[in-house]
């Protein structure tokens, strides 16, 4: 077999088990190309926007009409959802995200209510807290929850199971430079880790920004990522001068983070923009960047990322949710030749 049809073979394995196929180069150094080994729940696609695990390994997602969250035992069977016969004519209007504690309650963000909508593991509802236009949510170990909201105000409100607030912080974004102020734009997501961590990607900025809050609203560290690294630099330069300066030209698609997962044991972050990526440690520093794809090499932009011990689950609307070798653990067990 000649060297040329072996680098072929070579790469055509890779490809089909998950691994890279090629590196490119950015301002940040290399960006590699990984593969999904499989697509995963594949009656799962359009309007998919949500996965979460609880501790027993059930799998609880959010997907197109938005009115019921799918379960999934650990093996892939549907095994029920949520509202269901237990859940005493409880309906979701429009979920906009769901979250999981500890105990396997399920949080729903249900913007169609203008309420976060609490419900038991078996389906039966346990409270109903008023909020206007919840965007995301956070169930935090003591039972509260963080919401986000699309309105003025605090970046995150946390109330109790009694609907009660209790805290809020987080001021307003300085990049918000309408006249009008739009009350109904979103400024960003909030995300959690099972030692009550509240992560905060901010949408309304010109460079992509996360900034980690503990329970109590302390800032821990912001990660800024410069807007030129993923946009050509004239995009970049022109995005800015419409915005800020005001134009009647709209301005080019600005990236954006579009999803983050936390390891809920490590604490490391991966960051979603555009189907860029990006690997965080535990402090905030950068580790790596990749570009993922379907099996067959379709461009993945993740729209939900849930990071388990052996495994990174990456959703997309339409795509569906694919399984990806953690990258830096498949590194370190590739044979050296």
């Amino acid at each position: 077999m000649s060297r040329r049809v072996q680098i072929g073979v070579c790469l055509a394995i890779l490809v089909a088990a998950g691994g890279w196929l090629a590196s490119t180069a950015s301002a940040q150094g290399i960006v590699r190309q990984i593969f999904a080994r499989k697509r995963v729940f594949p009656d799962i696609g359009p309007g998919v926007s949500a996965v979460k695990r609880d501790a027993a390994g059930s799998y609880y997602i959010l997907a197109s009409p938005a009115t019921t969250i799918a379960i999934y035992a650990a093996d892939g069977r549907r095994v029920g959802q949520i509202p269901n016969e237990n859940s005493r004519d409880v309906k979701i209007a429009f979920a906009q995200d769901i979250d999981l504690d500890a105990a396997g309650r399920v949080f729903v963000a249900d913007r169609g209510a203008n309420a976060v909508k609490i419900f038991q593991s078996d389906g039966s509802p346990l409270a109903t807290i008023r909020v206007t236009a919840p965007a995301s949510v956070v169930a935090l170990p003591n039972g509260d929850c963080a919401v986000a909201a699309l309105r003025r105000g605090p970046l995150v409100s946390i109330f109790n199971l009694q609907g009660k607030l209790v805290d809020s912080f987080g001021s307003d974004s300085a990049a918000l430079r309408d006249a009008d102020q739009n009350t109904s734009l979103s400024r960003g997501r909030i995300y959690g880790d099972p030692a009550g961590h509240i992560y905060f990607a901010f949408t309304d900025r010109p460079d992509p920004t996360i900034r980690k809050y503990d329970r109590y609203g302390y800032a821990s560290y912001e990660i800024t990522l410069p807007l030129s690294e993923f946009m050509p630099q004239e995009q970049a330069r022109r995005w800015d001068t419409v915005t800020i300066e005001g134009s009647d030209d709209a301005p080019p698609t600005r990236p954006v983070i579009r999803a983050l997962g936390v390891d809920p044991a490590t604490q490391e972050v991966w960051a979603a923009i555009g189907d860029e990526l990006i690997h965080f440690d535990k402090d905030g520093n950068r580790r790596a960047s990749y570009r993922v794809a379907t099996t067959d090499g379709v461009p993945i932009k993740p729209d939900s990322i849930l990071v388990e011990p052996d495994r990174i689950l990456v959703a997309a609307d339409p795509l569906g949710i694919f399984d990806f070798a953690i990258p830096e653990k498949r590194l370190a067990t590739t044979p050296q030749r």
